[in-house]
């Protein structure tokens, strides 16, 4: 086991083969920029990959077109490498990394954005603040966590979209291949393939749906009830996954965390019922404030497990995807909290006291970072 290997000796013939179990597009990257041998073992993508911006058709305006826009969340970590870089004068001397999102546009700039509110965010500069600074990513770690989708409106028509999830989508995917799911603002469910002219209506009888993810290789939904089903692609049926949750809140969403499925449910109490337990604001008497219940799905058993503790995860509900994230590993998130985007700012909700706190910095740094670089900003 001690022995030493030199990986440049395995027979060509065995690179495109370990080329092509690489399903995640930065991991391709990756792998191409480690020698001229790897380069030429496996293209970028394949040649009929989905590329973004996606045109679509406009839900309810056949006549007009809208387009889906991919964004990639990421946990950039340092390594001995990144200790020489630009940016280490402005980092802490920490293991642990930051959390970005990239927005991907096809010959386009790569945008930087918010990982909640999805704002765009101005690139860094360098200790002069008169070039762009540049991130080797040879010298981070790069670990995709997921991607989201937005559609965006071209036209004074907007979309109605409020949740969009695609599948499947690696660097050997056909577009081909790729099917969209849509929740629009009435909460009505739709579903459309490539090459369709329009959406179709996934259930005619339930416009009650919150949210919509992929997990485990198939789109679940959840409705305002709390009940989760998952979606025949083939024939655009939705199975029931789960028995209702009965929760009360006022929208669900949908989480992956560690392999599990959850939903939080989100609703609002008075003030006066909740006001010494909100920090950041002052309400008036009859201002309602954001509360969060978490609840695990048990597979096994077919039931809900209400969660009181998240233990060293966060959840991040932002405007376009939901995810988990490992606090031990980022600098600036806070264990059993949620985080969460309330069309101003970006607040965070802790499962321990119940207190809402606003963000006044992006969390994907610490606050020395933040205070030297205005292109973290939210």
């Amino acid at each position: 086991m001690d022995e030493i290997v030199d990986w440049s000796q395995l027979p060509i013939e065995l690179w495109p083969k370990i080329g092509k179990y690489l399903d995640k597009h930065i991991d391709v990257l990756r792998f191409r920029s480690v020698c001229e041998s790897f380069r030429s073992s496996i293209p970028p993508s394949h040649p009929n990959s989905p590329s973004f911006p996606l045109k679509i058709p406009h839900p309810v305006y056949d006549s007009l077109n809208n387009y889906v826009n991919q964004s990639t969340v990421y946990i950039v970590e340092p390594t001995d490498a990144s200790s020489n870089s630009n940016l280490e004068p402005l980092a802490p001397s920490s293991s642990k990394g930051w959390l970005i999102k990239v927005e991907e546009t096809k010959n386009q700039p790569l945008s930087l954005l918010s990982p909640i509110s999805d704002r765009k965010l101005s690139y860094p500069l360098s200790s002069n603040n008169t070039s762009t600074m540049v991130w080797n990513l040879l010298d981070y770690r790069v670990i995709e966590l997921c991607k989201s989708y937005k559609i965006e409106k071209t036209t004074r028509f907007s979309s109605s979209a409020i949740k969009v999830a695609f599948y499947p989508n690696s660097p050997w995917t056909s577009v081909e291949d790729c099917v969209a799911c849509c929740i629009f603002q009435e909460g009505k469910l739709g579903s459309i393939k490539h090459g369709d002219e329009k959406w179709t209506l996934v259930d005619d009888k339930n416009f009650y749906y919150d949210d919509v993810i992929v997990f485990k290789g198939q789109f679940y939904v959840t409705d305002k009830w709390g009940t989760i089903s998952w979606v025949d692609v083939s024939s655009l049926r939705l199975i029931q996954f789960s028995p209702p949750l009965c929760g009360f809140g006022n929208k669900k969403h949908l989480v992956e965390s560690c392999g599990s499925l959850y939903v939080v449910d989100r609703y609002y109490e008075s003030s006066e019922e909740m006001g010494r337990n909100y920090v950041g604001r002052r309400y008036d008497r009859d201002t309602y404030m954001e509360c969060f219940k978490v609840y695990k799905l048990d597979e096994e058993w077919g039931k809900w497990v209400d969660v009181k503790n998240l233990r060293d995860r966060a959840f991040i509900l932002s405007n376009s995807c939901n995810f988990s994230v490992s606090t031990k590993d980022l600098i600036g998130y806070q264990e059993n909290c949620i985080y969460f985007w309330d069309t101003y700012d970006v607040r965070m909700y802790n499962l321990d006291d119940h207190r809402i706190t606003m963000v006044n910095f992006n969390p994907c740094i610490d606050k020395t970072l933040w205070s030297r670089s205005p292109w973290m900003r939210c």
